[in-house]
């Protein structure tokens, strides 16, 4: 088996078999394979596409190429979440605890945030003492103890995709369905839970701006799901307004307890609630309606959030900042945006809005980039909101009256204003 034999074979829009998928991917991991080589491979996918099986292959061979975490020594149906990413969305940080306060367990590897959007693992930390650099045996302990435990990605988690998504970002390959989807479950696969919930968002704030795109992502990450013997369910939600009021990590955080406490915003608590559901009705706890129950009074009980203060303690973390209020240290400067004139607003520039977070300091450009965790924005209206002229629009979170001027500025050109009224976008597409 030669390596221009199975690119030759993929230009020419033939089907690779599994063992040539396997070949490519074992070798360029372990540097038999060089860059030139699987560039080539990559850039002839991009433009051929794979069938499902062969996106299947690439997927278990990416998600082979290291560790794999053993989550069967955990009692029940483990069910993992993963959302495509945006602005303000902070579910897995609400959802987890409704579902662990079920009974069902869920032991999650989440990433850092990069560019607009924001990572699970950067809010985590904004709660002080807490860590989610956490090994496997006290992590699985974790679960054990308290039924959930977020901790950061292992680096020998799916290494191959690390190093292909690499050369992805250099090659102008990234924007493929086929390899986003492996990528994204090559990890979900290797991270050893039974069943998975997808949150696929679209609009101008996701990654897959089209709803088409997001549908064919959804079906091909399914698909690979159901062809490794993961039951697996996708929902699409709207990432063309960012999902609550928070954007910032402290903020964020601050956001979910309020979720918890049932006093959260009506948008992202409705988001949260539906994803928890769907994550019960995966752990065989009965109809959805009956799931959607369930989410609902594990909020209302204050058991979710009493599983999440149990996480954070677990973890290192003081429980005082979830069950107290006031206990985050607030930015420097707190700046109100005001509106130039009446109306509606129209739309927001939602991927706009990430980056001029990111540019107050609640986000990174690049990784090792440092985070502000008191950084970031509170939005007060939205697509479809009636506004007076001078009427607060946000609150920014800053460390300098500068950078929150140039920030408010920056804010105000991510909206768009009419004087007829306007329809906010449905959260939940399909």
């Amino acid at each position: 088996m030669r390596a221009y034999e199975i690119i030759n074979k993929k230009k020419r829009g033939y089907v690779l078999t599994a063992d040539e998928i396997h070949y490519m991917i074992t070798g360029y991991t372990i540097g038999d394979i060089p860059d030139y080589q699987m560039a080539a491979l990559l850039m002839t996918i991009y433009f051929q596409g794979m069938t499902p099986q062969e996106t299947t292959a690439l997927t278990i061979s990416m998600a082979e190429s290291g560790e794999q975490q053993d989550l069967s020594g955990l009692v029940g149906i483990k069910v993992d979440k993963h959302s495509t990413g945006g602005v303000g969305d902070k579910t897995t940080l609400a959802v987890c605890p409704i579902v662990a306060a079920n009974d069902v367990p869920v032991a999650k590897m989440s990433g850092r945030g990069l560019g607009h959007t924001g990572g699970t693992i950067d809010k985590l930390e904004a709660i002080p003492g807490l860590r989610t650099d956490i090994a496997t045996g006290e992590f699985l302990q974790i679960v054990a103890s308290h039924g959930i435990c977020i901790t950061g990605q292992s680096a020998k988690l799916a290494p191959a995709d690390k190093k292909i998504y690499a050369l992805r970002d250099v090659t102008a390959t990234v924007d493929s369905i086929p390899l986003i989807a492996a990528s994204i479950m090559s990890k979900k696969i290797a991270a050893g839970a039974d069943r998975i919930l997808l949150d696929v968002k679209t609009g101008n704030g996701a990654f897959m701006k089209s709803l088409q795109d997001s549908q064919a992502l959804a079906t091909a990450m399914t698909q690979i799901g159901e062809g490794c013997g993961r039951k697996t369910l996708a929902i699409i939600t709207d990432m063309s307004v960012p999902l609550g009021n928070a954007i910032g990590n402290a903020l964020e955080i601050l956001e979910v307890i309020e979720v918890l406490r049932g006093q959260g915003p009506k948008d992202l608590t409705t988001i949260c609630i539906e994803l928890a559901a769907n994550m019960l009705y995966l752990a065989d706890k009965g109809p959805i309606e009956k799931c959607r129950d369930m989410a609902v009074e594990a909020i209302a009980s204050g058991k979710a959030l009493e599983k999440f203060a149990q996480m954070v303690e677990a973890q290192g973390g003081d429980k005082a900042y979830v069950l107290e209020a006031g206990r985050f240290d607030v930015a420097s400067v707190i700046y109100p945006v005001l509106s130039p004139r009446s109306g509606y607003i129209a739309s927001m520039d939602t991927e706009g809005i990430g980056l001029c977070a990111m540019g107050l300091g609640a986000g990174r450009e690049k990784a090792g980039d440092i985070i502000d965790y008191r950084a970031g924005i509170i939005i007060n209206a939205k697509t479809g909101d009636h506004i007076a002229k001078g009427q607060q629009l946000a609150i920014l979170h800053a460390s300098s009256q500068r950078a929150a001027e140039t920030a408010a500025l920056k804010y105000l050109a991510c909206l768009s204003f009419c004087d007829h009224a306007v329809a906010a976008p449905p959260l939940i597409h399909e």
